[in-house]
């Protein structure tokens, strides 16, 4: 939703080959939809990623080293504020690792 699905749209409608990295598959998958339907680029594809876990960051990362020839593109657009104080299973203050580590790693590993 948000500035992250129009930035998809753009990209799309110049033909670009556009990976959404969602949290959610349901609303990842409706965003997917919207956006071939819109633009008619049947390239835009879905991968999940939660930015708050550094396991899920690592592991979208490899997903996308191991199943794309190159990456010329990198919009980190994922962020939350105003939830109430939370911790992740990797002992993170949430908020802190969703807008700023877990973008961090993601673009670090993604250096190739």
């Amino acid at each position: 939703a948000g500035i992250g699905k129009h930035v998809a749209m753009d990209l799309a409608r110049r033909n670009a080959r556009t990976i959404l990295a969602c949290r959610s598959r349901e609303r990842g998958l409706a965003a997917v939809e919207e956006i071939r339907a819109a633009t008619g680029n049947p390239k835009v594809l879905l991968r999940l990623l939660d930015t708050a876990s550094l396991a899920s960051v690592r592991a979208f990362a490899a997903g996308v080293l191991r199943e794309e020839q190159r990456l010329d593109v990198l919009v980190n657009n994922a962020g939350l504020t105003g939830l109430p104080f939370a911790i992740t299973p990797d002992g993170l203050e949430r908020t802190f690792a969703t807008n700023s580590l877990g973008p961090f790693l993601l673009t670090n590993l993604l250096l190739g």
